[in-house]
């Protein structure tokens, strides 16, 4: 039975039970995991070692001699598992980044052997798939040698591979980035041009201005109608152009923006995941309004649960988006905006809409909450109103939505007093029942009626142990409150998959914490997650998969 401390006293409630084995091998204790382990771990989280962080990160020298070790053992392996990693990043969220992957694809081309830096070279266009990536690779790749003759072939080739119309668009939204620019490149490539449709657009990236001729050219539209709309300042012309040539939100000027005429020729095609992004702009210039055919319009969308689910949009972005909106300002209290009821209301009900449409991790999930005073404080990823406590809630009602064994737990005070670490009182686990079916604002107000206690973060896995619980990951979900009692979380971690004869994970989040050491690097199965933003659900979520 799992003691349950209550604001009327202390009672005993048991936790639900979980279901059956996932039959899964006992993990036995590793020693160092092998350079292929240490190399996964960084192609899909940005580090080799046990903490994943939400802040980006720039590759180390230590991720260089990694991937250095990997290519001494199998150049050819190891640019094939950098093409696997880099194309789950983009089909299927197993890495929130591209960057590890071209990074140690740089590392690939300018360190391999002859046959490896071939192979790396012939894997850009694999792993590069914009001009924006390109010119990050770019970037990397200067680091670890000169423009040798492998280098310009396979950039060229990069250029001359991409229909006309593509690396028209790709030269539009990615002309700079990270010191180097679309004209650096094709400077040092040289690439002969594979059409004329070709050589007319690397004209206007090298010399800024499309050549004779070249208003004819269908390929070249994209950049022509640029170049007017750097020039006009009537916003009915700009709409007429962004409308007739498809021209990307980013690719208009800032001034342009500022009128809804502009934003409602944006409006049809624009992706999901920037439409969230761009709802204030699109309400401080007034495109929309309470009754307005625009708001109408993505509010439909948003009610489209395939579209949807097509885009890939998580639980978490939509609530992000309408915790984001809701604040009508940014989040330095700039650029204020009236919030429009209809589109906070489609937000919300989009939110409940796609819980049921998280892939499952698997397996028996517990996940264990702090409620302390402080999880009301903070926000996440700079979201105004979006605090550790609502996404810790919102993490819930998804677990529980998504998986069929899972059980939730709270950090509370089993003997009285407040508080985190010092606040006295014994630190215990109270049950949460959370329903799928339940609305956010009920679980919020749920965790915040339990008694507050200590983050003990390792608890979860010794009661567990204690009460013979079949757990295959454990999640704890915190503010930056991460520490333990008297048993460290990795010992037991041990102890309970000794026991248990089950491969448990566990991996602790702090959503605001700046930092912190509670996994240990030998162990595979654990995982300190530091910060906290949309990108992250699926890191955890596959993360508990492999």
């Amino acid at each position: 039975m799992l003691e349950t401390t209550h604001a009327h006293g202390t009672s005993s409630q048991p936790l639900p039970r979980l279901g059956p084995s996932a039959g899964l091998a006992p993990a036995g204790r590793a020693g160092e995991p092998a350079p292929w382990a240490r190399l996964a771990r960084f192609l899909a989280l940005g580090t080799a070692g046990p903490a994943y962080r939400t802040a980006a990160r720039e590759p180390a020298d230590a991720d260089a001699e990694l991937v250095g070790r990997c290519l001494a053992a199998d150049g050819q392996q190891t640019v094939d598992r950098i093409v696997a990693a880099s194309g789950a990043a983009s089909k299927t969220g197993h890495a929130p980044r591209n960057e590890p992957a071209l990074f140690a694809l740089a590392v690939a081309a300018k360190r391999g052997e002859p046959l490896t830096r071939r192979a790396a070279y012939a894997a850009l266009p694999a792993v590069c798939r914009t001009g924006a990536q390109l010119l990050r690779f770019a970037a990397y790749a200067e680091r670890f040698g000169g423009w040798g003759r492998g280098m310009r072939n396979a950039v060229g080739a990069w250029f001359n591979a991409r229909p006309a119309d593509d690396l028209a668009l790709q030269l539009a939204l990615h002309p700079s980035r990270d010191g180097w620019s679309s004209r650096d490149l094709l400077r040092l490539a040289h690439p002969r041009a594979a059409s004329p449709s070709h050589d007319r657009l690397y004209a206007w990236a090298v010399r800024g201005a499309l050549p004779d001729g070249a208003t004819e050219d269908s390929n070249c539209a994209l950049i022509a109608a640029l170049e007017e709309l750097r020039r006009t300042d009537d916003p009915a012309r700009a709409a007429r152009l962004v409308h007739e040539h498809g021209v990307p939100a980013e690719c208009v000027p800032a001034e342009l923006r500022a009128h809804a005429e502009v934003w409602d020729a944006l409006l049809p095609s624009m992706q999901l995941s920037a439409l969230l992004g761009d709802l204030a702009a699109m309400t401080r210039a007034g495109l929309l309004a309470p009754g307005s055919r625009a708001a109408g319009r993505i509010a439909g969308r948003l009610a489209d649960g395939r579209r949807l689910a097509e885009a890939g949009v998580h639980p978490l972005e939509l609530l992000a988006a309408l915790c984001a909106y809701q604040a009508g300002r940014g989040a330095r209290g700039q650029g204020a905006w009236l919030p429009v009821a209809a589109i906070a209301d489609a937000l919300d009900a989009a939110f409940h809409e796609r819980l049921a449409g998280v892939a499952p991790a698997g397996g028996r999930t517990l996940l264990a909450l702090d409620v302390s005073g402080s999880m009301r404080t903070g926000s996440i990823a700079g979201v105004p109103g979006l605090t550790p406590r609502i996404a810790s809630a919102a993490m819930a009602l998804v677990t529980a939505a998504s998986e069929p064994n899972h059980a939730c737990v709270a950090f509370t005070a089993a003997t009285g007093g407040y508080g985190g670490r010092w606040g006295g009182g014994a630190p215990a686990l109270s049950a949460l029942a959370i329903s799928p079916r339940q609305r956010l604002d009920d679980v919020v107000e749920q965790t915040g009626k339990l008694p507050m206690g200590g983050v003990d973060c390792a608890l979860p896995v010794m009661w567990a142990h204690k009460h013979r619980v079949d757990v295959d990951t454990f999640v704890v979900y915190t503010d930056h409150e991460t520490w333990a009692g008297d048993v460290p979380p990795a010992q037991a971690l041990r102890a309970y998959r000794d026991a248990r004869g089950i491969p448990a994970k566990l991996i602790v989040v702090g959503m605001t914490s700046n930092g912190f050491a509670l996994a240990d690097p030998d162990d595979a199965g654990m995982l300190d997650v530091v910060g906290f933003d949309p990108s992250t659900p699926p890191v955890i979520a596959d993360f508990a998969r492999a």
